[in-house]
């Protein structure tokens, strides 16, 4: 007994104390965590519906950009040769971009990590010729 009259606890109620504390501490930051990403999913939610909003707005004001150059044309050349050649040039623009993502797409196939799988396939080899030379 101490002298200020408190009883000093054993060994093992203080390793209970400490796994209580320890399992208390890691289930109130695991509902931490779990409360932060939930705020954070919400907000990249509306920032994600944000941003196809603008995607529209865009695709409008393209069209619109598209329907002005048009009008133009008409003024210098019939109506059907300015609407005639400029769905020719989007349309060129769109095969264009196409062609790229194509590009882009067939780069990065397949998709396995072939790099990493090298790797471990190196990696084992060299295990078993150690293994097979008794230095494993």
């Amino acid at each position: 007994m101490r002298l200020d009259g408190h009883s000093e606890a054993s060994t093992g109620e203080l390793v209970s104390r400490m796994s209580e504390q320890v399992s208390t501490l890691v289930r109130e930051e695991l509902e931490l965590a779990r409360t932060e990403m939930m705020e954070k999913g919400k907000k990249a939610g509306a920032g994600a519906g944000l941003l196809g909003g603008a995607g529209v707005l865009a695709l409008y004001g393209v069209s619109a950009l598209l329907l002005t150059i048009g009008a133009l044309l008409a003024l210098v050349w019939p109506a059907w040769l300015a609407a005639l050649v400029v769905t020719v040039v989007v349309l060129a623009a769109a095969g264009v971009v196409a062609l790229l993502g194509k590009k882009q797409v067939d780069q990065a196939t397949p998709p396995a990590p072939t790099a990493a799988v090298d790797s471990t396939k190196q990696d084992v080899n060299t295990v078993k010729a150690a293994a097979k030379s008794g230095r494993a």
